[in-house]
């Protein structure tokens, strides 16, 4: 509302209604609109105002029908108006001063109207090329400061691409509701301010997504299958060799290198060996290369005296296992050409004679039985007491090694009959994994909450829980079931072979324990039995011999 003096009295205008001061009965509108019309009675509102004789309608009606014009989404023409017209009734008031502006802007009182403002034309979106201009030093972004109120930028393409992909992710992994929801605000920080070429390292939104508690692994996967992540994360064997190899000598440290990488990864003609297995041979050999690191530059200097004095040094299981270490690390530095001649050659240790191995008790086997409650964990026991797997094996364990209609399981690529108790553990897990985790895309048997959303097996604690501190643990039962097998159907070691798909030393191994057993429990019955004792003299007192 306009502001009134005190000299001009306020009064409602005779033609527009409008509340203000006027300098008579008109206002200045009104007043210079009626001065080209007649005054007469209006055909919508019935009042004695300036109306234009082509229509009949004042001015008051006529912007009453062309705002219901514009309501109804049609052009202001004279040809649409009159229709407009003929409905119009009544006006809508409004105070002076409070109309709409006719550019459509906002009013703003005494500072007079604002321009207007022209949308400036979006910028075009720069080609994209495969050649970016490479940064001059790698500038590592602060994701934790990131507030998706100030900074987040949903328009972005490449969130919006990453956004799709995680989507596509999600329902092949079987993703629950709450992972997804965790990857994709992970993917608004991290793409909200990406720009093309920009790539994004493990050390930046590390600890920015772990601080949310936020899944880096899955955000990491789907920024790596749209081509924008880099894992600048130090490889965890490499900061192994360098612990391990602090202080050895250059030319050592080579040779020591590429031996222990082929442990771990294989060679042309060599296999992986485990990870305990490697860890094993180098922390055996680790001493000996720093002694021989302040005398010698290279492996070829080592001669046969330095590998008996270290053979020397231990005793027991220790000095078999350091011979055996270094027995590898220079037949495979003779066979990359690194040494002339392997100074390990006809280097012999005694072995000992291994302990017989004893089957377990009936009470401890009970008591492993106990602590399975879960199916998880019957099933786990049941394939280490029955078919006499490793936990590794157990893990490893695909849907598709199992075929419960010909009762079949494959073990470690070897084929098992399914017995009844295994069958019915089996069934019993399949069941509960399949209301569990009805979407998991898993291809493994056994899966976790964690390993349901991903491709990749259990842990080792995981599948070990529920036996972890019992006498019947997992390798114990596995052990247990082998050696009966051995006492049930005679020590032969190819029988054990063909059975469990053993090693022909670890089955040796095997047939020798159960035929001391053996030998032993005959023994036993033959002492116990009173058949094999003979007549003693203080039976028959004191007749003189020949009497009977």
């Amino acid at each position: 509302m306009g502001h009134i003096r005190a000299d001009k009295p306020a009064a409602s205008c005779a033609g527009c209604l409008a509340w203000g001061q006027l300098p008579g009965r008109f206002c200045r509108g009104c007043y210079t609109y009626g001065q080209t019309h007649a005054v007469a009675a209006c055909a919508g509102c019935r009042r004695e105002v300036a109306v234009p004789e082509e229509h009949g309608y004042c001015r008051l009606c006529r912007a009453q029908a062309t705002w219901a014009i514009k309501a109804d989404g049609a052009v202001g023409r004279d040809s649409l108006l009159l229709p407009f017209l003929r409905q119009v009734t009544h006006q809508q008031l409004f105070f002076a001063n409070l109309q709409r502006p006719r550019n459509g802007g906002p009013p703003v009182g005494k500072a007079g109207r604002r321009g207007l403002r022209t949308a400036l034309p979006a910028a075009p979106a720069p080609p994209s090329t495969a050649w970016h201009q490479p940064e001059l030093t790698p500038a590592s972004r602060d994701f934790s400061r990131f507030d998706r109120t100030l900074h987040g930028d949903l328009a972005n393409p490449r969130l919006i691409r990453a956004r799709s992909e995680a989507r596509t992710l999600g329902e092949a992994r079987g993703w629950t509701r709450w992972t997804a929801s965790d990857v994709d605000r992970a993917l608004v920080i991290v793409l909200s301010g990406h720009v093309e070429g920009e790539v994004i390292r493990y050390s930046e939104i590390f600890p920015a997504l772990r601080g949310r508690g936020l899944s880096v692994g899955h955000t990491a996967e789907v920024l790596g299958r749209l081509g924008l992540f880099a894992d600048d994360r130090v490889p965890a064997v490499d900061r192994w060799l360098e612990r391990k190899l602090d202080g050895v000598a250059p030319g050592i440290r080579r040779a020591v290198e590429d031996w222990a990488r082929t442990l771990l990864d294989g060679g042309p003609r060599a296999l992986p060996r485990t990870r305990g297995t490697a860890r094993g041979y180098m922390n055996e050999v680790q001493p000996m290369l720093l002694e021989w690191s302040g005398q010698y530059d290279h492996l070829r200097e080592v001669t046969r005296t330095d590998i008996l004095a270290a053979r020397d040094a231990t005793a027991g299981k220790q000095r078999e296992g350091r011979v055996v270490a270094l027995r590898s690390l220079f037949r495979h530095a003779k066979k990359t050409g690194q040494v002339f001649k392997d100074p390990t050659t006809r280097i012999s240790i005694p072995r000992p004679v291994g302990p017989v191995m004893q089957p377990l008790e009936q009470i401890d086997v009970d008591q492993a039985v106990t602590a399975a409650t879960r199916p998880h964990a019957r099933l786990i026991l049941a394939l280490a007491a029955v078919h006499a797997a490793r936990p590794g094996m157990i893990r490893a364990i695909q849907l598709d090694d199992v075929d419960l209609g010909n009762r079949l399981i494959t073990i470690a690529d070897h084929i098992r009959p399914l017995d009844d108790l295994t069958h019915r553990m089996l069934v019993d897990w399949l069941d509960h994994r399949r209301t569990r985790w009805p979407n998991t895309a898993n291809p493994h048997l056994l899966i976790t909450q964690k390993s349901a959303v991903g491709s990749g097996p259990v842990g080792q604690l995981w599948a070990t829980e529920a036996t972890r501190n019992l006498s019947a643990n997992l390798e114990r039962l596995r052990v247990d079931r082998q050696l009966e097998e051995a006492l049930t159907h005679g020590p032969d070691p190819l029988h054990l072979s063909l059975v469990f798909g053993i090693d022909e030393k670890t089955a040796i191994r095997y047939a020798a324990s159960a035929r001391q057993l053996l030998e032993q429990s005959a023994e036993a019955s033959t002492v116990a039995s009173p058949r094999t004792h003979g007549s003693s003299p203080s039976q028959h007192g004191n007749e003189p011999p020949g009497s009977r």
